[in-house]
């Protein structure tokens, strides 16, 4: 009988998923205190949302926290160069894509992806908290799977803070509106993420957690 050429790839492709979560891990297994910073890839310095990422990252660096981003450019780049203004821990989960994601050149320890769900895996696992600014079905994916994951308990519970009212708080009030009010979630899941608009307040709301 032939080989079947699509399952012989589909059974490498298994040993490539290991391979990237035991990179991951062992790269990431020292970091105990981290949190992940999202948003848009496709912002450039001057936008407001920029340098408050920027701030954002080096208030966390300040207070003892790695930060960690998806190492690309844009929000993600602003984060990990305010974590490395304040000598921080900048760390960066890249994904490797056709036209080619380059890291920025802000982070001091690198892992590169293929898969999506390995890079969210490392994003996760490793974090005490999340602060997501604007930005596009990546960012919302990425919200709305660590929402699902903490709603069912299958990860710890911790802090997800939004930033930027103008923007997150139509999508809120949708979800108030429309996903609580059918009754598809209850009234305590939209306490799961709050929505700021200042570095320094979703900073103060992940510190807040902790101290409770």
């Amino acid at each position: 009988m032939p080989d079947n050429p699509k399952r012989d790839s589909d059974v490498w492709r298994i040993f490539r998923i290991m391979a990237e979560f035991v990179e991951g891990f062992e790269t990431l297994e020292k970091t105990k205190n981290a949190v992940t910073i999202w948003g848009s890839a496709r912002i450039g310095e001057d936008d407001e949302m920029y340098k408050k990422a920027v701030a954002a990252g080096k208030l966390l660096a300040e207070k003892g926290y790695s930060v960690i981003t998806g190492g690309g450019p844009g929000i993600m780049e602003a984060a990990n160069r305010g974590a490395m203004i304040a000598n921080g821990d900048s760390i960066g989960v890249n994904i490797e894509l056709p036209h080619e994601q380059k890291p920025n050149p802000y982070i001091k320890t690198l892992i590169s992806c293929k898969y999506f769900f390995t890079r969210k895996v490392m994003f996760v696992k490793y974090a005490k908290g999340f602060i997501i600014f604007p930005g596009g079905f990546g960012t919302l994916d990425e919200f709305a799977e660590t929402m699902t994951l903490i709603q069912t308990g299958r990860i710890h519970k911790f802090p997800v803070v939004l930033v930027g009212s103008e923007y997150w708080g139509g999508l809120a009030g949708w979800i108030e509106k429309h996903v609580l009010g059918n009754g598809y979630i209850d009234k305590k899941d939209l306490n799961i993420f709050c929505i700021v608009d200042e570095p320094e307040d979703a900073v103060k709301c992940i510190e807040r957690f902790y101290d409770k």
